[in-house]
């Protein structure tokens, strides 16, 4: 596998912060041509490194309000790909995870208000062979969203 310089990490660094920045602003930040960057993220995407691009969205500026945190307590570890393959037919799951500790998935979930997420709970989630149980979390407020600090102490 490729290596990755400090160009290559200033680079999404800054592009994880801003994606929406024309690389050749970036280019004239970085004091590098806007050919260079662009090269730097054939390569990095080429690597597998970088696998897309997304777009943030304010989900309650479209009727989203309620966002959750779903601990889902599996019948055995064992079904974890086939609950996974059933919770993405599921388009009020936008993340999942299979953790250690309490819970064998951790799933982030939007819905517009709580009757849409007892509907989501009951008629879908809840639903899935191999699920026990789950235990909910509605978020409140977001105090943190950033991507993490590959420059160490230089960023």
């Amino acid at each position: 596998m490729n290596s990755i310089d400090k160009l290559d990490r200033q680079i999404l660094s800054a592009l994880m912060h801003d994606s929406d920045q024309a690389y050749t602003e970036l280019a004239k930040k970085l004091f590098v041509s806007g050919g260079t960057v662009h090269v730097r993220m054939k390569k990095l995407r080429e690597m597998g490194l970088v696998k897309g691009a997304t777009l943030t969205v304010d989900h309650t500026k479209l009727g989203y309000d309620i966002c959750a945190f779903l601990g889902i307590y599996l019948d055995k570890s064992s079904l974890f790909d086939k609950v996974a393959e059933e919770l993405k037919k599921i388009p009020e799951v936008v993340e999942a995870f299979y953790t250690t500790g309490l819970y064998n998935i951790f799933i982030k979930i939007y819905c517009r208000d709580t009757n849409h997420l007892k509907d989501v709970l009951h008629d879908k989630i809840q639903n899935i062979p191999g699920i026990q149980r789950t235990e909910t979390f509605i978020s409140l407020e977001e105090a943190i969203d950033r991507p993490v600090n590959i420059l160490g102490e230089e960023g």
